[in-house]
């Protein structure tokens, strides 16, 4: 069965409560489908701020799905459990072709990051169509690929502020993708673990060096999946300072009705 959204019961404590990994906050939650460009029915969810204030819009490529990327990574269920509620921030997640999670199967199978530029497209689009506004990449190891191959080029470039990559392996992306970011000019923010499987700081720092505009973020502690609700709240932070263009600190705590993570 296709997990509802609107299924979440909220309950108010009265009292503030601690926001914990499997704490869901109050957002317009639905259950969305993107068409691509070659014919494919992605599946997906947007999640908006219930004040209807769309301070920034977030647009999320998972990791890689053949080792267990989807749009439920727990960064982006994290993340859009919280940043409706705590800062304004629309959070669009989906599937990539042939990608499945409790939302469904997205059409098609994977494709190496290739046809998947026609994913990150239809992402982009629905966004511009809904009338989403201050509109971000982000991306997460694969992702990231997704990102620095295809954000800084027609039709995605117009329509994006820039983009936030965490943990970038740079296998697929090459230096000639980073040189079109470099030449595109919007800004990059890249979350580089300092423990990472496959991209370290100091070798992020040198690769990346080709992007005058970037910025890179060394988390000391942390490794490429993020574990542990210290580092997920860490990327969080600095997701939202950037899309919002401020220093952003998410609280902790949270007064008002919560749901729990469903089983």
């Amino acid at each position: 069965m296709v997990f509802d959204p609107s299924s979440l019961a909220f309950v108010d404590a009265g009292t503030p409560v601690p926001v914990r990994a499997s704490t869901i906050l109050p957002a317009v939650r639905e259950n969305i489908e993107l068409r691509t460009a070659d014919g494919l029915t992605l599946v997906g969810e947007l999640a908006l701020p219930a004040d209807g204030v769309v301070r920034a819009t977030l647009i999320t490529l998972h990791p890689l799905p053949t080792h267990g990327g989807f749009m439920d990574s727990h960064v982006y269920k994290k993340a859009s459990y919280r940043l409706p509620a705590l800062a304004g921030i629309a959070v669009l997640r989906f599937n990539t072709r042939g990608t499945s999670s409790p939302r469904g199967t997205s059409e098609g199978g994977f494709e190496e990051g290739i046809g998947e530029r026609h994913d990150i497209a239809a992402a982009v689009q629905f966004a511009v169509e809904r009338g989403l506004p201050n509109r971000w990449l982000l991306g997460w190891s694969f992702g990231t690929e997704l990102v620095l191959k295809y954000g800084a080029a027609d039709p995605v470039a117009q329509h994006v502020q820039g983009a936030v990559l965490l943990s970038p392996p740079l296998h697929r992306a090459v230096d000639a993708d980073l040189e079109t970011w470099a030449s595109y000019g919007k800004p990059l923010t890249v979350l580089v673990p300092e423990f990472d499987d496959y991209l370290q700081p100091e070798a992020a720092t040198a690769r990346f060096s080709l992007v005058p505009q970037a910025k890179l973020v060394a988390v000391d502690g942390a490794k490429h999946l993020w574990v542990g609700e210290k580092y997920a709240s860490r990327a969080l932070n600095e997701i939202a300072s950037t899309v919002l263009g401020a220093a952003v600190e998410l609280p902790a705590e949270w007064s008002g009705p919560v749901a729990a993570q469903p089983a």
